[in-house]
């Protein structure tokens, strides 16, 4: 299957012309939330640019096999559940739920199985005797860690400068740190033992995986060891997914994606959402404000997903008034009853061109507000021949198919 599509290729620095591995298939995974506390905003935005891409893909008529995943074991959510002092379902489980609510509202397509860290435990257990075995990855007290400089060209996704790499080994036991920093030493994909009380017997031992080889077992389990396109935000770019990069790699021996996509940040009056600054917006507060689900979606997807949304009542009421605007010339034009008067020329040309400039823009690394903004054009055009008299019935069927 040819496409037209191209994608600004994180692992390139370019923008490249889509070819799927399989004709006619793709093969796409998007980091999932980590259910330890609710999604917000931010979050949502990241969701809904890959809910564009798959739907975009489905348009184009490839079969999209997509997977997204709960991060529901790590340092962050059994410290959470310890301090409320209960169970780790009982914190990740409502969470989960509110999220399935709200992509929902949304409008966000999600895979009818999504995996968990919890329910992938076997699989990480073996990736890492893999490791062992190709000693990528080697034991340490209880733990076992991986040590990139046994992987040719760790970092590559980020361009990381391997130079700066210390000469002292060093040794990073968190799941996640904060901020857009590299942890530079190697990384742990075992917390050996009983440790906070969150443990399997597996084929390695007694213990748990971290959040560093979750996402590769839950991708190897369910998409294998080779997909064709991997997304998330931009944050993800530090660190996370290069390390997915080398552990299923290492695994492997081939290139696991070709193509990979990162969204910005969504901004509040400028800054970036936090807890420390007290600004984490979250979808409940905007339906509160009476913007509905579908303004929320419009607005977060009319951006270009590479570029940071700043978040401000004007902009949620701007870009409101232009999905209202469209949506109001749709209902005029398609409302036109049938009159037997044959198609004007000129509407069926504008209705032909309509999808060409849907193509053209989308097929530009997804340029939501160029396809947008040049269907409405069109549709005022469409708009003035009905003014004149020129566009009938039989332009309106067009219109609508």
């Amino acid at each position: 299957m040819a496409s037209d599509l191209h994608l600004l290729n994180t692992l390139s620095g370019k923008k490249e012309r889509f070819k799927s591995r399989e004709q006619g298939k793709v093969r796409l995974f998007t980091c999932g939330p980590s259910t330890y506390s609710r999604a917000h905003i931010g979050n949502y935005r990241t969701f809904l640019y890959e809910d564009v891409l798959q739907r975009y893909l489905e348009y184009l008529g490839y079969q999209v096999e997509r997977m997204i995943n709960f991060t529901d074991v790590e340092d962050k959510a059994i410290a959470e559940a310890q301090d409320r002092d209960i169970r780790l379902k009982q914190l990740t489980g409502p969470v989960e739920e509110r999220f399935f609510e709200e992509a929902s509202l949304l409008g966000i397509k999600l895979p009818k199985y999504i995996p968990r860290a919890s329910t992938s435990v076997d699989q990480a257990a073996h990736l890492i005797q893999l490791l062992l075995d190709k000693q990528y990855a080697y034991r340490h007290q209880k733990d076992v860690f991986f040590d990139p400089l046994k992987f040719e060209g760790f970092g590559k996704l980020y361009g990381l400068d391997m130079s700066r790499w210390p000469e002292k080994k060093r040794r990073f036991r968190k799941d996640t740190y904060t901020g857009r920093r590299w942890n530079l030493g190697d990384f742990i994909l075992w917390h050996g033992g009983e440790a906070e009380g969150v443990y399997w017997d597996t084929e390695i031992g007694r213990g748990r995986p971290s959040w560093n080889i979750q996402d590769p077992a839950m991708i190897t389990k369910h998409l294998g060891f080779k997909i064709d396109i991997a997304c998330g935000g931009i944050d993800n770019l530090y660190r996370h997914h290069d390390y997915t990069i080398a552990v299923v790699e290492a695994v492997s021996g081939e290139c696991f994606s070709p193509y990979w996509l990162h969204g910005e940040h969504v901004l509040v009056d400028g800054s970036k959402m936090s807890k420390s600054r007290g600004n984490i917006v979250y979808l409940e507060t905007l339906l509160e404000q009476g913007f509905t689900p579908d303004y929320v979606r419009f607005f977060l997807t009319y951006g270009h997903y590479r570029e940071a949304l700043n978040l401000t009542d004007e902009h949620l009421e701007s870009s409101a008034g232009k999905l209202v605007s469209l949506l109001e010339m749709v209902r005029q034009l398609t409302s036109v009853q049938a009159d037997g008067a044959p198609a004007s020329p000129k509407a069926r040309k504008i209705v032909d061109r309509m999808e060409q400039t849907f193509r053209e823009r989308m097929n530009d690394d997804l340029d939501v507000k160029g396809a947008f903004d040049g269907i409405r054009n069109e549709l005022r055009h469409l708009m003035s021949l009905k003014s004149s008299g020129v566009f009938s019935g039989c332009d309106a069927k067009q219109l609508r198919r």
